[in-house]
């Protein structure tokens, strides 16, 4: 009988650990980082056929990433989002489950082909040719909810040698240190891009943070409005107006994060996106077009959300939308030490008085003739304005919005989750464990 090969080398196995190091100082992002890495274990002769990885991540869209590499397949990445419900049959019966809810660091078990699974995710390893199995948890810290969860899985017909535990128990270590610093840099960028926008965000990282500066840039510009929140404020318990402005926000502020747009802000209960070009004719024309688009995309979300919101016996929600074109200063402003990311100058403050003219004419999408000048389609004249705070009249329009409900928007409405998926509650039960085992005082730190 043929001896299998058991030893690993040290030298191969130092020089994945090397490249993790250059990795992580190269500043590579998570998916670089573990793709490479995974490939790297291959070549140095570790007989990997699966390898699974999953990282908490802070951001209020979704709590985990997960990546699933598979020899000569590639990887698979997945983002999770945040869903309320509660836990699948899967994840309550996975090796992760078992895991974490006994408090243990790792978890081994054979996989015989003749035998019955004792976890359902071994019925998919089974036809890889899957014959060991281990699973992991790798806190990023004492008091740290980041973390990694993972499992590694053999072909190699005598399983994991303990050369090969020992190897991948010092390289796991390892690729937590590198993970560590990709996971925070991805924190970074997630946070500056939902809190100031992608274009805002990058400008940000990029080291544009002192008091002042920026640029003058040109932007057809949206400015979008609910209506009645007031009165829905003070007669709507908090828990019901929340999530009615939530309702408002999904239907009618998505368009305008798509197709060159960003919001830029929120502001109460309204927000304000642009759509930066440059100033020439045909730029202009572009980024209008987009901003005119997305508006009736908008206003055909929020017909649906109405249509919704009656069968539920709920009020329907009123709205009103300006559109602008113009020169923007784009930058910070603010104190030294807390400053604000946005844009501003007389064309924001016009697109402002637009969005009110929505509650003195019937129309709920109002232009400028500048902003109409640029696209096509039918406009009616509603008249000229004399706007708070502008010195001449505007001319204002008001698009033909018959086609409106024509308009194609790729997703519809968010869904309504009633299930979390298996990597997310995983991370989810990793925070709540860790919270269950620390001092009151410092469970409120990582809530």
């Amino acid at each position: 009988m043929k001896a299998v090969q058991t030893e690993v080398s040290t030298i191969l196995m130092d020089k994945v650990s090397d490249w993790l190091t250059k990795s992580s100082l190269a500043g590579d992002n998570l998916e670089q980082m573990v793709h490479g890495f995974c490939e790297r274990l291959a070549a140095a002769g570790l007989p990997l056929i699966r390898v699974h990885l999953s990282f908490s991540m802070l951001h209020p869209l979704y709590d985990a990433l997960s990546f699933t590499w598979e020899r000569g397949r590639g990887m698979q990445v997945e983002g999770f989002r945040k869903k309320t419900g509660y836990s699948s049959d899967r994840f309550l019966n996975s090796p992760y489950y078992y895991l974490l809810s006994n408090d243990l660091e790792f978890l081994r078990r054979r996989i015989d082909p003749g035998l019955p699974s004792e976890f359902p995710i071994f019925d998919d390893l089974k036809p890889l040719g899957a014959t060991d199995y281990i699973a992991f948890v790798q806190s990023f810290g004492a008091n740290s909810s980041q973390g990694m969860i993972g499992s590694w899985t053999t072909d190699s017909p005598i399983g994991f040698s303990d050369d090969m535990i020992a190897a991948l128990l010092h390289i796991q270590r390892n690729l937590a240190v590198a993970t560590k610093m990709a996971v925070l840099n991805k924190l970074a960028d997630n946070m500056l891009t939902t809190y100031l926008g992608g274009d805002a965000g990058k400008r940000v990282l990029n080291g544009q943070i002192k008091r002042g500066e920026g640029d003058t840039i040109r932007a057809a510009l949206v400015m979008a409005d609910m209506r009645g929140s007031t009165k829905l404020a003070e007669t709507s318990g908090r828990e019901v107006y929340i999530d009615t402005l939530n309702q408002f926000f999904d239907a009618i502020a998505a368009p305008f994060n798509r197709s060159g747009g960003q919001i830029l802000s929120f502001l109460g209960d309204g927000f304000l996106a642009v759509y930066p070009c440059e100033r020439h004719h045909g730029p202009s024309e572009v980024a209008c077009q987009a901003a005119l688009n997305a508006a009736f995309k908008a206003a055909a979300r929020m017909s649906e959300l109405n249509k919704h919101r009656r069968k539920q016996r709920l009020p329907e929600i009123g709205y009103g939308i300006g559109l602008h074109v113009g020169n923007v200063m784009f930058g910070n402003v603010g104190l030294t030490d807390r400053l604000t990311f946005s844009a501003f100058g007389s064309a924001v403050n016009e697109v402002q008085r637009l969005q009110l003219l929505t509650k003195k004419y019937p129309q709920r999408l109002i232009a400028s003739k500048d902003f109409a000048s640029y696209c096509n389609g039918n406009w009616a004249t509603l008249g000229e304005e004399k706007l708070a705070g502008v010195r001449h009249k505007l001319t204002v329009l008001s698009p033909d919005m018959s086609d409106v409900g024509t308009y194609e928007e790729d997703g519809g409405l968010e869904p309504s989750y009633d299930r979390m998926s298996d990597a997310e509650q995983v991370i989810l039960l990793h925070r709540d464990t860790r919270r269950i085992q620390l001092p009151p005082e410092d469970q409120k730190k990582i809530q």
